[in-house]
């Protein structure tokens, strides 16, 4: 019997959810891998995770769910489903929004997502009249969407922005040791969404793997006690195999902050490549 794991509240919203997800990427970032795929949504599911990622622009990723979704349809109170579109478009937003319903054999959404703000060219077009904060605004009326969020990992002055000025439920964006060297998404965008009561979903908290380095003590499960020290509500990571899905569910049990010392030992490994290892920023860092 496994130990159920650590539950944080949501926002503002009445819910607790697990405090770490499955992302969408991984495994699930791909085409013709159905077997693998489905070893992971799967042992997600068995270990207790109860947020799962996605989005259209992650290849087969939807499909991936969809096919879980239609085996175990049981289920679907029990796990929080989100996705993302990156059209900045109403009309374009909306048909996304139907593609991921339909691909996934679903009826609605827990959280959809505007993904991957960039730029204000991004903000500008977005909360246009006819701009695809409509999209999320209509689908969370009609109850297509029980929440709607924004996600960024480019640039923090603009993912502020679209937290302060947009009725969104939740953010996302990228926490770990190299974010908080350079400051700006953990420091500012961070408190901006608490201050206005907004769940704080965290993204690249392994680098895509690219940060791990186990000889130097920096593991999958040290970065993710790194992320579930601050002040969010989920981690979330992409995984390939059982076996990662399992390291991804033991960190969000009786989970434990890193103490000021494995704390420090971990910010003083990324110093000297922090700018390099934010390899997902744009062009300003």
């Amino acid at each position: 019997m496994l130990n159920p794991i650590d539950q944080r509240p949501f926002g503002s919203t009445e819910l607790h959810l697990t405090c770490v997800g499955l992302g969408g990427e991984g495994v699930l970032r791909t085409h013709g891998k159905e077997s693998a795929a489905r070893e992971v949504v799967h042992s997600a599911a068995q270990q207790g995770i109860g947020y799962f990622d996605t989005a259209v622009a992650y290849e087969g990723s939807q499909a991936y769910y969809g096919h879980f979704w239609r085996e175990r349809k049981d289920m679907r109170e029990n796990i929080f489903q989100t996705s993302k579109s990156a059209q900045r478009d109403k009309k374009s937003a909306l048909a996304d929004l139907h593609q991921t319903l339909a691909t996934m054999g679903i009826e609605y959404l827990d959280l959809w997502q505007i993904h991957d703000v960039r730029n204000q060219a991004d903000l500008n077009r977005i909360e246009a009249t006819g701009g695809a904060l409509e999209a999320f605004l209509e689908a969370k009326e009609k109850g297509k969407a029980r929440y709607i969020g924004v996600t960024g990992h480019h640039d923090p002055a603009v993912l502020t922005q679209a937290v302060q000025r947009w009725p969104v439920d939740t953010v996302l964006l990228p926490v770990n040791p190299v974010e908080e060297i350079l400051g700006g998404f953990m420091n500012v965008t961070l408190t901006a969404a608490r201050e206005k009561g907004l769940a704080v979903i965290a993204m690249k908290v392994l680098g895509a793997s690219h940060y791990l380095a186990p000889d130097a003590g920096i593991t999958a499960e040290r970065l993710i006690r790194y992320a579930l020290s601050h002040d969010i509500s989920v981690a979330i990571v992409g995984c390939s195999s059982r076996q990662e899905v399992e390291v991804l569910a033991q960190g969000g049990r009786q989970f434990e902050p890193l103490s000021p010392e494995e704390h420090r030992i971990i910010i003083q490994a990324f110093q000297p490549v922090a700018r390099r290892l934010a390899f997902y920023r744009g062009p300003q860092t």
